[in-house]
């Protein structure tokens, strides 16, 4: 089979090679997928640089998350039947920027039928996460105000379709014109441009005064100081990630004197800790997409060839929407 691999840590365009490998065997309590489509996750590039908290052992293959068809059984897999179309993480060092991908049977869930391969394959990671954050943790109620920053990208898109599926009023910040135009199509109600606005003061504006209830930030380091400024009274940052590189050292003084609340998200943690939360989750995002309330928005199919291209121009914040490939197409 196919497979694009690093043998060396660097810039993803620089260290991803395709190359022939032998397809996997699955071993017990697991299954081996054809992976219909990978979607291309900000953890991707981090994997080609050495810097995601996971740290497989060289050569790998990236790819954090898949739809496919199931293609063998392991011993004690009985949940599944070969031909199964499903979705899910596959497990590295052989991730899904391949033909064929591994996967833990507890990592493996139905793929919804209202979606296509490419839109099932950005589903997993993204919305899973925007469930836990937003209802989870934050307790999101209708009618609050959620405002999204990165909201074009993978799991802030998410976040978006959520909140507004949950009857909120969604203020998305974004760095760009295209970037916010596709906000403005996933159903944000207000879009900051940060480049030439101010997203706390539109926050202030929008609010009257009072603030945004729940702040989505997988950013980290300047949006989450300037959320601060911007959190209602007994509101909740969520704290998703640092794609900014910087991570915050907030002054715990002044959640106190505004009554705010810091609610970190390690969604990773609920599939060791809570598997049967996981597949609840699953069943509420299947029951959404069927109602189509939620639907990853592709905006890129890459070949495996095109990917670390693709996996680059994330990395570098240049892209908008979700970037998926279709390892198998033409072969």
């Amino acid at each position: 089979m196919r497979a694009l691999r690093v043998h060396e840590l660097g810039e993803p365009k620089d260290v991803l090679r395709l190359e022939e490998v032998p397809v996997p065997e699955p071993g017990p309590g697991q299954v081996v997928v054809r992976v219909r489509a990978t979607a291309v996750n900000f953890p991707d590039a981090l994997l080609c640089r050495g810097l995601y908290q996971e740290k497989p052992p060289l050569p790998f293959s990236p790819g954090v998350e898949l739809c496919g068809e199931v293609a063998a059984l392991g011993e004690g897999v009985t949940t599944v039947a070969e031909g199964d179309r499903v979705i899910g993480a596959p497990v590295l060092p052989l991730g899904s920027f391949a033909e064929y991908a591994p996967m833990d049977i507890g990592r493996v869930f139905p793929a919804p039928p209202a979606l296509t391969d490419e839109e099932a394959a950005a589903l997993f990671i993204g919305y899973q996460t925007g469930w836990f954050a937003l209802h989870r943790r934050a307790a999101l109620r209708e009618g609050e105000t959620v405002l999204v920053h990165a909201a074009a990208g993978g799991v802030g898109s998410a976040a978006i379709q959520l909140a507004k599926a949950a009857g909120a009023r969604v203020i998305g910040v974004v760095g760009g014109r295209a970037k916010a135009e596709y906000a403005r199509r996933l159903g944000a109600d207000i879009v900051v441009d940060r480049h030439t606005e101010d997203f706390v003061t539109v926050v202030k504006e929008a609010t009257d005064g009072r603030g945004a209830d729940v702040i989505y930030d997988p950013v980290g380091g300047d949006s989450y100081t300037r959320s601060t400024k911007c959190v209602a009274f007994e509101g909740r940052i969520l704290i998703i990630g640092f794609a900014s590189g910087t991570i915050p050292t907030p002054g715990l003084n002044h959640a106190l004197i505004k009554n705010y609340s810091l609610l970190g998200l390690h969604w990773g943690l609920y599939n060791k800790r809570d598997p049967a939360l996981v597949a609840e989750c699953h069943e509420e995002l299947t029951a959404l997409a069927d109602r189509g309330l939620i639907k990853p928005a592709v905006s890129e199919t890459l070949s495996l060839e095109e990917l670390p291209d693709g996996v680059q121009r994330l990395a570098d914040g240049s892209t908008v929407g979700r970037l998926v490939a279709t390892p198998l197409a033409g072969h």
